[in-house]
């Protein structure tokens, strides 16, 4: 920890401005205050405040959200610091100050890629490269955020101090790039309610800056909508042509066809310095065997250009061993144990090592006769060859040919994504295999990262370095690569591995102005290859990708990766692993949802623990997809999802923590649940999960296992837990008089208000509860009290509700979906119709209404349904 600079009471802490007078935010005397409460003390005398009206504004942004910002300048301004009398430098801390015994939730990345939620009461109690803390001042009912930022060619993050000090760490990523001062390096604003609070922060940044566009601004892409299968888990690198078209004939045959698949990791032409540099890397399996391979060409590898078109539609179509994948993987787990050994082994001093090597190369070679040879199998020509023949074999082959084939066989299919690093593969562009200057960068972490947790992929990228494309040509990068694919069917991209730009900007100005390059280049292509939103982001979880990289992404991931297990082997990990990615996604939506549509990424429905995932994405407002293996599903689980068409009643918002949970920490202090609420078009609803058993351990710096906090904890909610204000559709449902409140697991109903008490629920570990709280209304000469909750077929049934009409003694809804439609209704109707039938309803003395609906595809699932009192 770096110690605080000094404070004093006699310095300037704000420069002048005629506004600031305007500004709640006041720095005087060593004190950062708000309406005369101290939020930082002991602030040194080389930091300043300016409020946010004394920077001219020159924006892009629409005029709604420059109106919004002009609006609520006298909530927030900026922090800066000089330190002239210091030689210039390529990396400054300073302390902004320090607060203790104040509650705190924050950001902050536990690996390069990857942020999570950390909580607190001190300065001292924030983690390395922390993205924004939010503190509570419950003295006068308001919140603070704190927001580390960019200024010129520096990027920066909060970090823990001595004695409660919050440091900042501005950084440029270059020896070459120094300087001694920032005028604008975080950004202070406050507020009454937290969730506008983050929205108004960010809007006022996005003005700031004018390097990104936030998620009100563009346009997501259709998936958001719609089921999916990533190819991941299925296969890991083994993924290939035939794999996946048994996989989504088999989704299709259960009657969860995929709107859009992503063929994931594997499908590259990659390989690996020393080996043939025209020809494929062989037999990879796990993630991290392929890290230090590079990209040699922009077309599909060979297992996928070998494919032949309609061989898969044909009498003769290839069949797939759905045992051979796993095969494959549990030997390759073998192998990589072994060399796990063989490098304990060395790390401890051990002189003779041939029992542990001739174990690895046993099974290297056990792996290798697994895949057999392919020499017997026919080639395709190489692209560009200008032979009749040559070009009807490519037009009728590969990645063309099999995308058109899934098409043209699986009518919903939609979308096709494919998977890229960033730099083209993990380790790059393989210098001199194309047209692009590439050339092998040697990896330096920054200082900050050596308080994250130790990553594989890091490891391997360090060991490989990075085949960089200068960043001059970064938009050929990109263009050549996805015009190729653009041309072949595929309609968008998932980008990985997106943070490792740090590493290598020492000699390309630093990582602000790499990044400008190569997200400009990306932003690009996108707009002109796959419509503007046929990119989801993933690795990507840190400050410079947000403010620099999001002028036309729309969507991206919110938490680390689905681990299916504990990768280094704990068995309570097949558990605890999956309350931990629900807090990622959860908490990181409160700022990448002002930017991007949060995607909660796949799970598998096979799972221990799929129902438990299955209700997080009923209601987190994003896609859902799966990773199942061909011959994994749990098709009845995904059915609660998943329309038989492919799409799904997807909520109104993201999904975001409660309040009551914002500070507090609901992974290992064994009282409290995690609360996510969202919207329908009808009501709210509000998801609780029993995410307690894992979390952070700072001091050995991994997320690690609380066996003792996995036990059935119990959860009150209430109907004002739900943030009503927060878009104008349901201001209104905020304000009604009474609720029907449906609890799903348990299936009951009864009436909720304000006033009432909370609701009290226990829940088991690794279960939840989902609460659709839906205001009641009065209709009829009897008065009946009535509020249609949705299908209790589905997890979100609230969100099959599409229409909704109530006129004299009369109730209209259009419903998409097959099943069982529930209301609340104090009386039985007179009479029901659904699509101008009569229809037999049910009516019990619990006041619940139901009517059975069936899913007629001419009518794309929807039922005109009717009550009459």
């Amino acid at each position: 920890m770096a110690p605080p600079n000094d404070p004093t009471s006699n310095f300037p802490h704000s420069l002048p401005s005629k506004n600031i007078s305007d500004c709640l935010i006041t720095v005087s005397s060593g004190k950062l205050t708000v309406k005369g409460v101290v939020i930082l003390s002991d602030i040194p005398r080389n930091v300043f405040f300016t409020p946010f009206s004394k920077f001219p504004i020159s924006s892009d942004a629409s005029p709604a959200v420059v109106k919004r910002v002009e609006s609520r300048a006298h909530m927030g301004g900026f922090l800066g610091f000089d330190k002239a009398e210091e030689p210039l430098s390529d990396r400054l801390t300073n302390s902004l100050g320090k607060f203790i015994g104040r509650e705190f939730v924050s950001i902050f990345r536990f690996k390069t890629w990857w942020s999570t939620m950390w909580v607190g009461t001190t300065g001292s109690d924030i983690q390395m490269e922390t993205q924004w803390v939010m503190l509570n001042v419950p003295e006068i009912g308001m919140y603070a955020v704190i927001v580390p930022v960019i200024e010129g060619s520096f990027r920066s993050a909060l970090s823990p101090g001595a004695d409660g000090h919050v440091m900042i760490c501005a950084e440029s990523g270059s020896s070459r790039i120094r300087a001694s001062s920032f005028g604008s390096i975080a950004y202070v604003h406050v507020g009454e309610n937290p969730y506008t609070l983050m929205k108004e922060a960010y809007s006022a940044i996005r003005v700031h800056l004018n390097t990104f566009r936030l998620l009100e601004e563009k346009t997501v892409p259709s998936l958001v909508d719609k089921f999916g299968w990533c190819t991941w888990d299925a296969f890991y690198l083994t993924v290939d042509p035939i794999g996946i078209w048994h996989g989504v004939k088999e989704f299709s045959d259960g009657g969860v066809s995929p709107r859009f698949i992503i063929i994931d990791d594997g499908w590259q032409s990659i390989n690996i310095d020393g080996q043939d540099p025209d020809a494929d890397a062989k037999n990879l399996v796990l993630g991290g065997t392929q890290m230090t391979a590079r990209l040699y060409r922009f077309e599909e590898c060979e297992k996928f250009r070998r494919y032949k078109g309609g061989s898969m539609t044909g009498p003769n179509a290839p069949t797939f061993d759905p045992k051979r994948p796993k095969m494959l993987i549990a030997k390759a787990i073998e192998v990589e144990h072994a060399e796990k050994e063989f490098d304990k082994a060395a790390l401890s001093g051990a002189t003779d090592l041939s029992s542990y090597q001739m174990k690895v190369t046993k099974l290297k070679k056990e792996l290798d006769a697994m895949f057999g040879k392919d020499d017997d199998k026919e080639a395709v020509p190489v692209l560009g060859c200008n032979d009749c023949s040559c070009k009807r074999a490519v037009e009728n082959s590969g990645m063309k040919a099999f995308a058109r084939d899934l098409r043209g066989t699986f009518k919903g299919l939609d979308d096709i994504y494919v998977w890229h690093a960033l730099c083209g593969a993990w380790g790059g562009v393989r210098p001199g295999s194309t047209h692009l200057d590439s050339k092998v960068i040697p990896c330096k972490l920054s200082p900050g990262l050596d308080g994250t947790m130790s990553d594989l992929a890091v490891v391997k990228i360090i060991e490989g370095g990075i085949g960089l494309v200068d960043p001059s040509q970064a938009d050929d990068l990109y263009d050549s690569m996805h015009s190729y694919l653009a041309g072949v069917g595929i309609t968008g991209v998932k980008v990985d591995v997106i943070h490792d730009l740090e590493y290598v900007s020492e000699e390309y100005g630093g990582r602000v102005e790499i990044a400008k390059a190569y997200y400009g280049g990306l932003t690009k292509s996108l707009s002109k290859n796959f419509k503007g939103t046929g990119l989801i982001s993933s690795m990507q979880q840190c400050n410079d990708f947000f403010f620099l990289g999001t002028r036309q992404i729309s969507i991206g991931r919110v938490g680390d990766d689905f681990w299916f297990q504990d990768p280094n082997g704990d068995p309570m990990g097949v558990y605890w692993l999956q309350g931990v990615h629900m807090i990622h996604c959860a908490y990181n939506s409160m700022w990448m949802g002002q930017i991007i549509q949060p995607d909660w990424d796949m799970f598998q429905s096979d799972h221990l623990c799929a129902k438990f995932h299955a209700g997080s994405r009923a209601i987190c407002g994003g896609p859902v997809y799966v990773s199942d293996s061909v011959g994994g599903h749990d098709f009845e689980l995904i059915k609660k999802l998943v329309y038989p068409d492919g799409t799904i009643p997807r909520c109104q918002h993201f999904a975001l923590p409660t309040r009551d949970c914002l500070f507090k920490n609901p992974l290992f202090d064994s009282k409290t649940i995690l609360k996510i609420w969202n919207f329908n078009m009808f009501g709210g609803v509000i998801g609780a999960f029993n995410c307690q058993g894992a979390g952070w351990d700072p001091e050995e710096r991994r997320i690690r296992g609380h066996s003792e906090c996995y036990k059935p904890t119990s959860v009150s909610v209430h109907v004002t837990d739900i943030e009503w204000d927060q878009t104008p559709d349901s201001v209104t449902m905020g304000t009604a008089a009474e609720y029907a409140v449906y609890l799903n697991q348990a299936g009951q109903i009864f009436l909720t208000d304000i006033k009432s008490d909370p609701i009290q629920i226990t829940i088991e570990p690794s279960s939840f509860e989902i609460l659709t709280f839906v205001p009641v209304t009065t209709i009829g000469p009897a008065a009946t009290r009535f509020a249609p909750i949705g299908l209790t077929n589905m997890f979100n049934g609230g969100g099959a509700i599409q229409e909704l009409v109530y006129g004299g003694a009369a109730v209209k809804m259009r419903v998409k979906g097959g099943g069982k439609l529930l209301a609340y209704s104090s009386a039985p109707p007179m009479s029901c119709s659904v699509n101008g039938a009569d229809a037999i309803f049910s009516w019990s003395s619990d006041r619940k209404l139901t009517v059975d609906l069936t899913w007629v595809e001419d009518d794309g699932g929807i039922s005109n349904v009717a009550y009459h009192f």
